[in-house]
Formats: C-alpha cells, structure tokens, sequence
C-alpha cells in the first residue's frame, strides 16, 4: 500500500494491530483524518438516564440537582482508515460502579484521561455504512444499524437528520442555528460498553479544536409516529422538541479510535 500524505502526521504514527469483522479486517485504532462533528449536549432527568443504562457495572453521573448529561453527536467522516461515512451517538454521562465521584463532575471531563474514570455509555449509534456497523457491533458492542444520515452545516446554521433504515422517513431531527461562540479544544472521551460479558473502557483521543455555542434557535425533534427504538428511547429521556444547553460544533475533527480495555466491576 502506498503511503499516504496522513503517515507523516505524528498524530496518526501509531502502532496498529489487525482485526478481523464480518465486513472485513481493520486496523486498531482506527484513524480518523478528515472529519467534522456537532455535537447538542442536554440535561436530563437522572432517573430516565438510568432507566436506559441496565448494565450493573455502571452508575448514570448526577451532574445538577436530579440531572444528568445527554450527548447526541453528529459525525461527517470524510476519510478514515475504513472509508467514509456518517454517524450519530446518542450517549449518557456515566462511571463504572462503586467509583468516587467528584463534587464537581463536569470538570473532570477536561482531565486527562489517565486521571479521569468519568466517560459516557452510547445508547445508540445508527451508521451509514455495513463496515462502519460491523466494527463497532464485533470490537465493542456498540448499538449500531445501518441508514441513512444527513449533515449539513454552514457556519453557525446546522441541520442533521437521521432516517428510518424501512420506511425512509425521519427518526431524529436536530436543526436550528446556533447563537454566540466561544473557540475551545476537543474533549478526549472515554466510552463503556459491555462486550461478551466484559465492561470495556475504550479511549477516544481528538484534535481539532471546536467552537462551543449558546443554543439559539438549535432543537431537537423526533417523527411523531415513529415507534422506531431509537425515537423511543430519545422520547424516554424527554427530548423530543427539546432545547439543548450548549453546541459544539467542528470541521477540523481528528481521532484515534481505540480497542476497549477490559476492567473489573463490582457486579
């Protein structure tokens, strides 16, 4: 394979190890080179949180009075070492079980990851592509399908739309423009899942920088008729129609994509 203008960049001069999916073999981390992201951060009720996390290994974080933090986070990946697609996460701020968690949790997720326990639990993680799918569901056990995903952002003004994979109408709509901004890094992540019976720790490391917006006109929308898991579970957390606390948003998005870690749990 002839090297790419990426191989230079000491970002992506990591060590890589083979792994084989059903859609074929890749590479871990997977490496994320061009790729833009808008991401809607809610507050929502801890006990609709937790309602959606079942997994004994993990707490939902109460992070204001009873809420907690909701992601749903629109990807545009342009190239990356599995092709290009799309994406959309739907993640809950959590910490594994039985794990101290700080007064102030917000400000851990700016710690670095070494120091920091505190990550988010995806709730779901529709795809464009059958490699992009195959890989998330056999690596991590992340709760993907494949269908189509629109993103389209120009400057402050955003409308991403995620479809149903039968009927091809919208599941989820969050659109609007968003109101004044502030430029600010990327936060590393850190996700749990559960794989063949282990909880998984899996390092997400970014580059970038992004700009972090007030709302303004920015909502998020559910089809009214959709009984589709995905609206469902939105709609359990209160979302449909709802106002989202801030916007990060990013067309100069970078990732390494870890294999998850093994830890042990207290269930």
């Amino acid at each position: 394979m002839s090297p790419s203008p990426w191989d230079r960049d000491p970002f992506f001069q990591y060590p890589l190890t083979r792994c084989q999916t059903s859609a074929g073999e890749i590479d871990m981390p997977i490496l994320y080179y061009d790729c833009s992201i808008a991401m809607a951060l809610f507050m929502v009720d801890v006990d609709r949180a937790a309602a959606l996390v079942r997994d004994p290994g993990l707490q939902v974080l109460r992070v204001a009075g009873g809420k907690t933090l909701v992601g749903v986070a629109f990807y545009e990946y342009r190239q990356t070492a599995i092709g290009a697609y799309n994406e959309v996460g739907v993640a809950i701020a959590v910490a594994p079980t039985g794990v101290r968690v700080p007064a102030l949790p917000l400000l851990s997720y700016v710690k670095a990851l070494d120091r920091n326990p505190l990550g988010f639990h995806i709730v779901d993680l529709p795809v464009t592509t059958e490699a992009a799918c195959a890989a998330g569901r056999e690596v991590w056990s992340y709760p993907k399908f494949v269908t189509p995903i629109a993103f389209q952002r120009h400057g402050r003004e955003f409308k991403g739309v995620v479809t149903d994979p039968d009927d091809r109408s919208d599941l989820v709509r969050v659109a609007g423009r968003a109101g004044l901004g502030v430029r600010g890094p990327l936060l590393d992540l850190v996700l749990y899942s559960r794989h063949q019976g282990q909880l998984l720790r899996t390092v997400v490391q970014t580059r970038g920088g992004a700009v972090l917006y007030l709302p303004g006109s920015m909502r998020l929308q559910l089809s009214a008729t959709s009984r589709h898991p995905m609206t469902e579970r939105l709609r359990q957390l209160g979302l449909d129609g709802a106002r989202p606390v801030c916007v990060s948003m990013s067309d100069r998005l970078q990732l390494r994509l870890n294999a998850g870690a093994p830890i042990p749990t207290s269930s």
